[in-house]
């Protein structure tokens, strides 16, 4: 007999039933708090996309009523209308919300993707960019491309379409032979340039009158494969064994190449086993994929980009003949800034071939290097001819050392 005092037991078919309603409830509600973070496609756009003729229209477009939302958004859209911009490039760089609402990390519950802020000085061109079918082929435009980037355009937006490449592309030599190996011609897109092959390119030093960057660096049996290459350095030349030997072997080990033609600083030092990326543009060659076919890595930005490196992090920094008097002085000094930033205590700024006019070297570049608070390794000054002694040019070669203690 049952005791009327006693609570009944819950019998196992009821307990499931009630766990089954909960856990469906508790689902009901989680799919319509979080809807919007759905892994379906779902693309946040905006007013000005919904009219493009280069949309590719197979795409479904969900527009956002401005009534719901942000304020920085509805100033985006604003800024488009007033400014005309392309719609992909609205697409991209418009606030975009987070799925998942607030983030700690961004400090916000949106993600702003960043370019260049003079994009927007050049829509003209920036139109031509952005003009393309999305998930198709890009335009074969990498001269108009640079263009945008050399004018401040910086980085560049991203783009949903697939590169111009080549048509029937080989394979790179496999290391160390790639290393000095001119690639295979079919290895690069050649529209943009003037030479459609690598021949074209070694020998435009004996053919060519006009001026080029970098003119015989893509011949590697010339003056290239002597660069860098002797043990002890003479003068301005100073060799790597004698850089290298200023520190405690093994401790130069990653670094950068500012405006490093076709990477052979690099190379040398791949062959000590340190790792440098090189910075480069394609001033009518191509540089960088040339220096991928090498081996080492290339990145793609201009001398005005902020070097995408965390601060402390770097051993050893070297830049030949790009960093001199035809940049802006007082871009040259948040440069040289930007160096010290990245190199980590004690790590090394090698100013390879500086030049300027003499009177400049005393009165300007000097105190603006000295500024910087490096120490001095080596500080070599020396006359430079090849254009003729009445120019009255000089050249700075220097070793400098980010302090070790009170860097900051």
């Amino acid at each position: 007999m049952v005791s009327p005092h006693k609570p009944m037991p819950l019998s196992p078919n009821l307990f499931f039933f009630i766990l089954l309603v909960s856990s469906n409830l508790i689902t009901f509600f989680i799919s319509n708090t979080f809807k919007n973070s759905s892994c379906s496609l779902y693309q946040q756009t905006y007013n000005a996309i919904a009219t493009s003729t280069s949309f590719n229209t197979a795409i479904p477009l969900v527009v956002e009523p401005a009534a719901t939302r942000d304020d920085d958004i509805q100033e985006s859209d604003k800024l488009a209308t007033d400014l005309d911009l392309p719609s992909e490039f609205l697409a991209f760089t418009s606030p975009h919300k987070l799925p998942f609402g607030f983030n700690t990390n961004f400090d916000s519950d949106k993600i702003i993707p960043p370019v260049g802020r003079p994009c927007t000085m050049f829509p003209d061109l920036l139109r031509r960019y952005m003009s393309y079918r999305v998930n198709g082929s890009c335009p074969d435009d990498e001269l108009l491309a640079q263009k945008l980037l050399l004018k401040g355009c910086e980085p560049l937006p991203r783009r949903r379409c697939r590169p111009a490449s080549q048509q029937e592309y080989v394979e790179p030599y496999p290391l160390p032979e790639s290393l000095w190996t001119t690639p295979s011609d079919s290895s690069v897109v050649w529209t943009a340039y003037t030479c459609k092959n690598y021949e074209c390119l070694i020998n435009r030093m004996k053919t060519q009158k006009a001026f080029d960057d970098c003119k015989d660096c893509f011949d590697l049996n010339g003056r290239e494969r002597n660069r860098w290459s002797s043990k002890k350095g003479a003068g301005l030349d100073f060799s790597i064994d004698e850089v290298l030997a200023v520190k405690k072997p093994g401790t130069i080990r990653i670094g950068l190449d500012i405006g490093g033609g076709v990477a052979t600083f690099a190379v040398r030092m791949r062959e000590r086993n340190i790792t440098i990326l090189t910075t480069s543009m394609n001033l009518n060659g191509p540089f960088n994929t040339f220096i991928a076919s090498r081996g080492v890595v290339p990145l793609y930005i201009s001398i005005s980009q902020r070097l995408p490196f965390f601060d402390n992090t770097l051993d050893i920094v070297h830049s030949m003949h790009v960093l001199s008097n035809w940049i802006p002085t007082t871009l040259l000094h948040f440069l040289f800034f930007d160096i010290y930033r990245v190199l980590r205590p004690g790590g090394l700024f090698w100013l390879d071939h500086f030049f300027c006019v003499g009177e400049e070297f005393e009165q300007v570049y000097a105190p603006l290097i000295e500024s910087i608070g490096f120490n001095k390794i080596k500080w070599v000054i020396g006359r430079k001819m090849d254009r003729g002694p009445e120019l009255n040019e000089m050249y700075l070669s220097a070793l400098l050392e980010k302090p070790l203690k009170n860097s900051w």
